[in-house]
């Protein structure tokens, strides 16, 4: 029989959340600061104490059981709302303190969010921030996380989306002027099917199809891939793209500085699909102090970023 759950700590609670979003218990001992065999004991305790298993170990994983995830999704709004309670406390003050966690997609990370959160670190000393990089959508508050950063997806009707970086990007194509020299540049995107191709797979393991637009065509291709390599080392693809090695399809962003070198030629440039930019996303219900300030923080970009746009087209506001 269980033991009386009233006699239950709150860390212990706060132990189980930490082995369920970290998926194991040495990465979640990592981030609590305590020994993998205390995790370990706690959560043991802990399904003692309820009389049911809360996880499923394996020598390769952690998983809840069906009661354990359940009691961590009844859990985790409750646990991020103190969170934001404690730290809306502690920020009393007008000095932000706490931390903001950010589950993001791989592609900000190259040259949209690291220059964002270097200046968020330098205004608010006392903030400890923590991102988690992955391509799959996930509810970020079981999750643990203030917010998520991705591209397009359906978000649920509870959550706020601000943009984050470029209003749009493109999808852009290249590869070295030797490889085109050698094999021919393309006339039109199915001319690609002939050609080396070197593509990106997303950490979910989609390999994302290629598409062209002009004048409202569209064209997509799935060229067999020459050779694929994983999103988050997309620099090692770029530079294989500029050794010669085929043609590659990525962020317009990602490509520019090989552009301007030229170790990357552009191919097929009007027929670059453009797409809305990434998007903050968070809870309508509660902001905690350290996620309204990096808010805060995207707005006043956002405002620096058209006052330059309009000085420099000289178009401002009537």
């Amino acid at each position: 029989m269980a033991n009386n759950p009233d006699a239950m700590r709150l860390d212990d609670l706060a132990i189980l959340l930490a082995v369920v979003e970290a998926r194991g218990f040495r990465a979640a001992s990592t981030r609590l600061g305590l020994s993998p065999s205390t995790v370990s004991d706690k959560v043991a305790q802990l399904e003692r104490q309820l009389g049911v298993p809360l996880l499923t170990r394996t020598t390769r994983s952690v998983m809840p059981t069906a009661a354990g995830k359940a009691l961590v999704g009844r859990l985790s709004p409750l646990f991020s709302e103190a969170r934001a309670a404690l730290q809306d406390a502690a920020n009393s003050q007008r000095e932000v303190r706490g931390r903001l966690t950010l589950n993001v997609a791989g592609a900000v990370m190259v040259d949209i969010l690291p220059p964002l959160i270097d200046r968020y670190l330098a205004l608010h000393p006392h903030v400890r921030v923590e991102i988690m990089v992955e391509d799959r959508l996930v509810d970020i508050t079981a999750a643990g996380c203030d917010a998520g950063i991705r591209y397009g997806e359906h978000l649920a009707l509870d959550m706020i989306a601000v943009p984050i970086g470029p209003p749009f990007q493109r999808l852009a194509y290249a590869a070295a002027p030797a490889y085109l020299a050698r094999r021919g540049v393309p006339s039109t995107p199915r001319d690609v099917l002939d050609h080396d191709t070197i593509r990106l797979r997303f950490s979910s393991g989609a390999i994302v199809e290629w598409e062209f637009e002009r004048g409202g065509e569209t064209i997509t291709i799935d060229p067999p891939a020459r050779l694929i390599i994983g999103v988050d080392a997309a620099a090692a693809a770029i530079e294989s793209a500029g050794a010669g090695g085929g043609v590659i399809g990525t962020f317009e962003n990602w490509l520019e500085p090989y552009f301007r070198s030229g170790v990357l030629q552009p191919v097929l440039p009007e027929w670059w699909s453009r797409f809305e930019g990434p998007r903050l996303y968070f809870s309508k219900r509660f902001m905690p102090a350290p996620l309204r300030a990096f808010v805060d923080l995207i707005a006043d970009q956002r405002s620096t970023s058209l006052a330059i746009n309009e000085d420099a087209t000289g178009i401002g506001p009537r």
